[in-house]
């Protein structure tokens, strides 16, 4: 798994060589074929790897957090960006290998891998902001599945908002700055708080 890593973080899917990583793995093809089908199945086993581990440790660092039951909707989501980001920090290998991933945008590859993980973040935050539209931090009108819609949409393509996918190292504070940004938006959207004065 982890020649694995190192290869699918350095190129794409496509460009990932099965041979490189079974040599760096020190083990011959048929150990590997005793364990996977073929190179797809072990990336998304490394992508499955991947998002278990990140949510195990974001829903940790949620449990820790006492005023956990006193947090509306935004500033949950903002508590679980950072929570997000310093998984980043503690796991710096999997960055690498997430921002390839990213960039595999629009090949088949990405949709398979958004297939097996699944409409899971859109259920997510369906659960999410059932609790929130009974705590009235949506305004009325907006249906549920509108706003899981919106909520997840908006969360898993920050990097195409914030042009994350074109850097090559990544500066958390400024990641924490732009996803505070687009939380905010969700929560105020684009007009002015103002009051109309006529």
């Amino acid at each position: 798994m982890e020649a694995a890593l190192d290869e699918f973080a350095a190129k794409s899917y496509e460009e990932a060589s099965l041979n490189n990583i079974i040599k760096n793995a020190g083990i011959s093809k048929g150990t590997f074929y005793y364990h996977y089908e073929d190179k797809q199945a072990l990336y998304l086993s490394l992508l499955q790897s991947m998002a278990n581990a990140k949510v195990e440790f974001v829903e940790r660092k949620m449990q820790d957090y006492d005023r956990n039951e006193d947090l509306n909707l935004f500033e949950s989501l903002k508590l679980q960006a950072r929570s997000a980001i310093e998984f980043a920090r503690i796991y710096p290998r999997y960055y690498p290998f997430a921002l390839m991933f990213l960039k595999e945008k629009g090949n088949r590859i990405y949709g398979t891998a958004m297939d097996m993980l699944g409409g899971t973040s859109e259920k997510y935050f369906e659960e999410l902001l059932e609790k929130a539209m009974l705590h009235g931090d949506i305004k009325p009108g907006i249906t549920k599945p509108f706003a899981a819609k919106i909520v997840a949409y908006l969360l898993t393509r920050y990097d195409e908002l914030f042009d994350i996918k074109r850097a090559t190292e990544l500066d958390f504070d400024h990641v924490l700055r732009d996803i505070d940004i687009l939380i905010d938006f969700m929560q105020y959207g684009l007009g002015s708080n103002r009051p109309n004065n006529g």
